[in-house]
């Protein structure tokens, strides 16, 4: 059986803030970060991050380099997947007013940019279910929120009525930043669905 130090956690590191999240994961502890721009690399990974950025040119690049259908594939076969801000929107099966390029594997609809421009960046308090202690901090940039939600998707937190974190099977997404604040929590609860994935796939 795989050790929690030999778990490899991906970022996808083709745009957007990549290194924040590698930042985080080390305050995290328990797992390896491989920042990821190649099938290759891909299928070395555990689990996935795709980053906050811009999802229209994280879509391309996706298929710039041949990665959109491989990292679909292995979302499907049960690897962790976890997306803040850009990627909860390439996620989400409906982007509304959007047919961008996505990954389509969470049975969530989105508004892009639902709390307005980059000026209009906030932070906030927000209760997480799942998590012990105090809200978690929420930094919110050009942040899309969930409009709606179908199948098996939790809904984890809210920010004024507006559904912006949930989790479907293997797949967590936030739309906003953990990775931007000292609070690890929610990286530490991806972990966990990563470590449990891996001890569920060493043993059948």
């Amino acid at each position: 059986m795989q050790t929690d130090k030999e778990i490899t956690i991906g970022i996808l590191a083709l745009q957007g803030d990549y290194e924040a999240h590698k930042k985080m994961l080390s305050h995290s502890g328990g797992a390896a970060t491989l920042l990821v721009r190649s099938v290759e690399e891909l299928h070395m990974c555990d689990g996935m991050i795709i980053p906050g950025g811009e999802s229209t040119t994280i879509g391309k690049l996706l298929v710039k380099h041949d990665i959109i259908d491989p990292l679909i594939h292995k979302v499907q076969d049960g690897m962790p997947l976890y997306g803040t801000c850009a990627g909860m929107i390439l996620m989400a099966k409906e982007i509304a007013g959007s047919e961008q390029t996505r990954l389509g594997v969470t049975n969530i609809s989105v508004a892009r940019n639902a709390f307005g421009r980059q000026v209009d960046s906030f932070e906030a308090q927000i209760p997480f279910a799942s998590l012990e202690g105090d809200p978690v901090e929420g930094v919110f940039i050009r942040a899309p929120y969930v409009t709606k939600t179908w199948g098996e998707v939790e809904i984890l937190a809210k920010y004024q009525d507006k559904i912006v974190g949930i989790r479907e099977k293997n797949m967590l997404a936030t739309a906003f930043h953990p990775e931007l604040t000292s609070d690890t929590r929610v990286h530490e609860l991806f972990l966990e669905m990563v470590r449990s994935a891996v001890r569920g796939a060493s043993n059948p």
